[in-house]
C-alpha cells in the first residue's frame, strides 16, 4: 500500500551556505512513525557507505576522498585512495568490506580510473581496487593497493559507470557496470560495459562463471543500462539490482548467471527525445524486470531489510531515489513485488545509498555538494 500521509517535523540547520536536510524529520509508514536524523553533514557528493566493526562508518565521496565517520559525526580522511576521474558521474564510487575484514583489513572500492593509470591511450573506465585499511587512532591509510579489475574498453564518456560491488556468499565479487552512455555496448558480448561481472577476490575468473559462447569470461549477465544498486538476498544469496532506465523504465531485476536483461532491445522507457527505443517491452529470450518505474525515480543503493527494529519489513527491499528524492520500500514475497511504499517524499534530497546496520537501523547517504549521512529508525 502506498503511504501518502506524511508528517513532517522541520528543524533547519543554520549558518554558512548550508543547504542540508532538516536535523530531524518524521514520516508515518506501514511500520509506524519513522524519524530521520543527521549523523554527519558537509559531505561532498557521498557515494557509498560501509559499517566498520567498531561502530564507525566508512564513506566515499565522489571527488575522490574516503572518510571514517563516528556516531557523533567526527571524521578524518583516509590516505592512499586511487586517483580518480571526478567528472560527470565518475569519481570514487562504491566501497565494501571483505568478509574477513576483522582479520585482514581488506576493502574493495570501485572508481572511474584515468587511462594513464591503466596503461591505456585515452579515456576512463570502471575499475576495482583491493587494499588494506589501517586505522590508528584518528588516522587512516590504505596499504597494499592493487587494481584487481578493469573494464576492457575505456572511452571519453563521463556517464554510466555503474558501479556497485557485492560480495557473494562464496566470497567472489559481483561488479555492476553501466553502458557508459553508448547503449549498444550492453549487447556486445565481448565488451564488459553494460553487464555484471563476477571475479574472485584477486581478480581472477571463477571456473563456474556462465562462460557462454561469445561472452567475455568475466560476464555474469548482460543487457544492463546503469545499475547503481545491488545486494544479496540473505537467505539464498540471490543477486538483485536496480538500474536506471532512460526516460522511464527504471528496473529491479533478480540477476541470474547467463541471462540477458534486454537493454537496449527492450525497455519500459523512451529516449529523451520521446522516441521509442528498441523493439518494445518484451522479446523472447530477454528477461523481464520484477518491477519497474515510469516515470523514473533513478534508483540508487539497494538493501534487503533485516532487523528487529522493523519486523514488519523483514525481507523487503529498500532503495533510494535520486530524481525521486525519496526512500522506497518494495514489499517482497519471494521474487514478487506485491507493493510499493514511498517514504520521505521530497524531504531528504537525492538518496544515493541505502544500507542496513547490524542492529537494524536504516542508513542513507544524500547526494549533494553538502550531502549527509543519515539514520532512519522508529520514532518511539
Amino acid at each position: 500500500m502506498l503511504i501518502r500521509a506524511l508528517t513532517l517535523s522541520l528543524t533547519l540547520a543554520t549558518g554558512g551556505a548550508m543547504a542540508m536536510p532538516a536535523l530531524a524529520q518524521s514520516v508515518d509508514s506501514s511500520a509506524g512513525a519513522l524519524v530521520a536524523s543527521v549523523v554527519a553533514d558537509s559531505l561532498e557528493h557521498p557515494w557509498a557507505l560501509a559499517f566498520l566493526p567498531d561502530g564507525r562508518f566508512l564513506v566515499t565521496e565522489r571527488p575522490g576522498r574516503m572518510l571514517v565517520i563516528g556516531a557523533d559525526g567526527a571524521r578524518f580522511g583516509v590516505s592512499g585512495v586511487p586517483e580518480v576521474v571526478a567528472r560527470g558521474q565518475g569519481g570514487l564510487l562504491d566501497v565494501v568490506l571483505a568478509p574477513d575484514f576483522a582479520e585482514s583489513g581488506t576493502i574493495y572500492m570501485s572508481f572511474a580510473e584515468p587511462a594513464a593509470s591503466a596503461g591505456r591511450q585515452r579515456g576512463t573506465g570502471t575499475a576495482v581496487m583491493a587494499a588494506r585499511l589501517v586505522l590508528e587512532g584518528d588516522a587512516g591509510r590504505l596499504e597494499d593497493q592493487r587494481v584487481i579489475f578493469r573494464m576492457n574498453n575505456y572511452d571519453n564518456s563521463n556517464r554510466h559507470f555503474g558501479s556497485r560491488i557485492v560480495v557473494g556468499q562464496d566470497g567472489n565479487l559481483f561488479v555492476t557496470l553501466g553502458d557508459r552512455g553508448t547503449m549498444d555496448r550492453a549487447q556486445d558480448e565481448a565488451d564488459l560495459a553494460g553487464g555484471v561481472v563476477r571475479i574472485d577476490p584477486n581478480g581472477g575468473i571463477p571456473a563456474d562463471n556462465p562462460r557462454l559462447e561469445g561472452w567475455a569470461e568475466a560476464f555474469w549477465s548482460i543487457g544492463h543500462r546503469n545499475p547503481q544498486g545491488a545486494t544479496l538476498r540473505p537467505d539464498d544469496g540471490a543477486l538483485f539490482l536496480v538500474e536506471h532506465g532512460p526516460q522511464g523504465g527504471d528496473a529491479l531485476h533478480r540477476v541470474e548467471g547467463g541471462r540477458n536483461y534486454g537493454w537496449p532491445i527492450i525497455t519500459y522507457g523512451r529516449d529523451y527525445s520521446g522516441l521509442p527505443i528498441g523493439v518494445g517491452q518484451e522479446q523472447e529470450g530477454l528477461e523481464q524486470p520484477l518491477h519497474y518505474w515510469t516515470p523514473s525515480i533513478s534508483p540508487s543503493g539497494l538493501a534487503f531489510y533485516s532487523g528487529s527494529l522493523l519486523p514488519e519489513w523483514e525481507g523487503d527491499l529498500l532503495t533510494g531515489g535520486l530524481s525521486g528524492n525519496m526512500l522506497i520500500r518494495l514489499d517482497m514475497e519471494g521474487d514478487e513485488v506485491v507493493g510499493e511504499e514511498r517514504l520521505f517524499d521530497g524531504q531528504l534530497g537525492r538518496i544515493r545509498d541505502v544500507r542496513i546496520s547490524p542492529d537494524g537501523v536504516i542508513y542513507i547517504l544524500t547526494d549533494a555538494a553538502n550531502g549527509a549521512l543519515m539514520r532512519i529508525e522508529p520514532a518511539d
